[in-house]
């Protein structure tokens, strides 16, 4: 791998968040407006709202998270299939799941004036989880337990359910239903491309 894509996807981000942070009308139109796509023709905005965030905040803890596990995750895909596909299928897991974590969103909020959201946490949910999936003997650590090492498939379900839940309860302004929806498209993406995978998540789960 000579260069990280990782790394080429958060200087994009930062820079064209950055310039969002200077701008409202530029990061208005950027963010995802289901009601805009719909009745507007707006389809840009799949994509767009990936590349800008609410603030400063924001954008740095999904590209910490962005970096910590996509450089590993895109190792692993090019030591699979080579440099090349590898590439592809680490493009496909990031772009790709953060538009499947539009689905939910668009599906309830189509015609809901009041709904926007931004940032690439769906997207970024999907290479956590993909990530997860891969290496399921994995474990991580918490800045509130940093003394405990969680397993991240146990990690995982937990965060799952909580945004699931949260989502449905339909109570906040964070995008629950899209980090529900970038994970489970990373989880989708790998048993296509390596069911084996899948297999030896179960197995080492309940062995």
């Amino acid at each position: 791998m000579s260069f990280s894509i990782t790394l080429v996807i958060i200087i994009i981000t930062a820079l064209i968040s950055w310039r969002a942070f200077q701008d409202n009308d530029l990061k208005y139109k950027m963010m995802f407006y289901p009601y805009n796509v719909k009745h507007h023709k707006e389809g840009y905005r799949f994509l767009s709202y990936m590349v800008v965030h609410a603030d400063l905040m924001h954008l740095f803890f999904n590209m910490f998270v962005l970096y910590n596990f996509g450089q590993v995750m895109e190792y692993m895909l090019d030591f699979k299939y080579g440099s090349s596909l590898g590439t592809f299928h680490y493009l496909i897991l990031y772009i790709a799941g953060g538009l499947f974590a539009t689905l939910w969103p668009m599906s309830k909020n189509a015609d809901n004036p009041n709904y926007l959201s931004l940032g690439a946490s769906g997207a970024v949910s999907s290479v956590f989880f993909a990530y997860i999936l891969w290496n399921p003997g994995a474990t991580l650590n918490l800045i509130i337990l940093p003394f405990w090492d969680i397993p991240a498939w146990l990690l995982g379900i937990a965060y799952l359910a909580y945004e699931y839940f949260m989502a449905k309860k339909g109570t906040s302004n964070i995008g629950h239903d899209a980090h529900f929806g970038g994970a489970v498209f990373g989880i989708l993406y790998v048993l296509l491309i390596n069911f084996e995978k899948g297999q030896a998540f179960i197995s080492y789960i309940f062995n």
